[in-house]
């Protein structure tokens, strides 16, 4: 088969060392395993986030990415408390379905999908619902590509008492973002985004006083967050049920290799610069993007349709036969496609796919 420039925000294409790294099988009980290579994962998510040991830990939770949101939310808002979640695309939406799914008392505001959260969206939420005691957002919300301003709803949460969880699901490793200096409580991300690993499990960074709130709340044991650190605490890297052994040390060359290309810093760099041709390329052959350059993340791009004869699964199989994957749309005001430039993809990657698209102009 061939090996496919996934041009997607995760899974994504993962580079050849990370690929080998699976080659071997691990024990879940032995030492090399949960002291040599867990341990150090989840001492270096601390580090590259820069966050002090003594404020912040981190859980790592088998499953997609999902699975860690709705395990953050069901073990942080207790029955007595008030979840406010500010959305403004799918996986906004899906954080509300968690908390139907769960009876918790929330409330949702949903935005249009092309409008980012901002502070002054939270300022207006939090004066019309009164009580609440936890805020959720999404940083990168891949429906559109767009970035939220988690800078701003900071401002308007810290000295409230608000827990903040932010879902930096297609942000954290490839965005830079000031964790204790935003305030923020739980941050959720998973190992097949920014990090580039490859599917199989979530995890979470949380501050240690919030985390440590959460003993006895979960609605889930599988998914209890609190329950899932302690045994790793306690048992120096040892998960409480089956990890994904080969998915952890393929996770493990990942971080290697984020700090041989400089950190989130450096990652920050490649992937806006991948952001930039792709656009400048996209435009000069007449395709338009769905966002305003200001709002738009260097993680994924949504293009509009260029015309009503248009064909995305033309186009997605034309592109597929020169190796490169893309996305369909998935916003309900508009018909688009979208294209990622995360993952070991690097300029040259996105020049070739530009040589490759067709031009629309003719349309």
């Amino acid at each position: 088969m061939k090996n496919y420039i996934l041009l997607t925000p995760g899974p994504l294409t993962t580079s050849e060392s990370v690929r080998k790294a699976m080659m071997l099988d691990w024990c879940t009980w032995d030492k090399d395993y949960n002291e040599g290579i867990v341990t150090p994962i989840r001492n270096e998510l601390l580090a590259i986030a820069g966050l002090d040991p003594d404020l912040y830990t981190t859980v790592l939770l088998q499953g997609s990415g999902t699975y860690s949101v709705e395990a953050t939310l069901g073990a942080t808002v207790k029955e007595t408390d008030k979840l406010l979640i500010l959305a403004n695309g799918a996986y906004g939406d899906r954080m509300g379905e968690i908390a139907r799914y769960y009876k918790l008392d929330h409330i949702i505001v949903s935005l249009p999908e092309t409008e980012p959260v901002t502070g002054q969206v939270a300022t207006e939420a939090l004066a019309a619902h009164p009580g609440v005691t936890h805020l959720a957002m999404v940083h990168c919300e891949t429906t559109t590509g767009i970035l939220n301003s988690i800078e701003e709803v900071s401002r308007v949460v810290k000295g409230t008492g608000i827990t903040f969880m932010v879902d930096a699901m297609s942000s954290f490793g490839g965005i830079p973002i000031d964790v204790n200096g935003l305030g923020i409580d739980f941050l959720v991300s998973s190992a097949n985004k920014c990090i580039q690993g490859v599917p199989g499990f979530g995890f979470i960074i949380a501050r240690r006083e919030k985390l440590l709130a959460c003993k006895g709340v979960a609605r889930s044991l599988s998914l209890d967050i609190y329950d899932q650190w302690d045994a790793m605490e306690k048992g120096n890297g040892k998960w409480r049920f089956t990890s994904p052994t080969h998915v952890i040390r393929a996770f493990y060359q990942a971080l290697q290799e984020l700090r041989e290309e400089g950190g989130v810093e450096g990652r920050y760099k490649r992937y806006s610069r991948n952001q930039r041709i792709l656009v400048e390329g996209m435009r000069s052959l007449g395709y338009t993007t769905l966002l305003p350059d200001e709002f738009q993340s260097p993680i994924i791009t949504s293009f509009l349709y260029p015309s009503e004869s248009f064909c995305f699964q033309e186009l997605y199989e034309h592109l597929k036969q020169q190796q490169f994957v893309i996305y369909p749309g998935k916003i309900s005001g508009a018909d688009t496609f979208r294209i990622g430039n995360i993952g070991d993809v690097y300029p040259g990657d996105m020049e070739e796919l530009i040589d490759a698209m067709p031009s629309c102009r003719h349309e």
